[in-house]
């Protein structure tokens, strides 16, 4: 026998409506879904173990999952808190000096490589350091057409 449940799933009639009702619509993404099922599972008073093999989830899911609706409510319980996004590393008028470095040639060298581009932004005083890998996420967000840059890193 287990040991009492720390957060106890209890749903008022319209809360066990609505998640039977998104079960069974496959309208919501699986996560939240899947979210949904193991709500509806742990009210029936069914271990962690039990829940998360019904569902193919970790049981450390399932006691995150109550949790969360303990604490939160419903809500917080299907879907995540929106993360803080961290600002781009270059500014626009950066990125525009960096796209206008990759369209010419490079001094003795017939392709750009990541740390060539991030050095020659270093150079230009476009930043104080910057690095391969913020110049290669910067092309990426910012390239259309792959044939129109001379770089010799594949930039994923």
């Amino acid at each position: 026998m287990g040991r009492q449940k720390q957060w106890v799933v209890k749903l008022s009639d319209d809360e066990r409506q609505q998640l039977t009702d998104m079960t069974r619509k496959g309208v919501h993404s699986a996560r939240v879904m899947t979210r949904a099922r193991l709500l509806l599972l742990s009210e029936q008073g069914l271990l962690d173990q039990e829940v998360a093999q019904r569902q193919g989830v970790n049981a450390a899911t399932v006691a995150s999952i109550r949790k969360k609706d303990a604490e939160g409510g419903l809500q917080a319980a299907l879907y995540e808190k929106e993360r803080p996004q961290q600002p781009p590393k270059l500014d626009p008028q950066q990125t525009a000096i960096l796209i206008a470095e990759v369209c010419r040639a490079p001094d003795g060298r017939e392709k750009w490589t990541m740390q060539l581009l991030a050095d020659r932004l270093v150079t230009l005083g476009v930043v104080d350091s910057s690095s391969d890998e913020t110049v290669r996420r910067t092309l990426k967000k910012t390239r259309r057409d792959r044939g129109k840059f001379k770089v010799g890193v594949s930039l994923r």
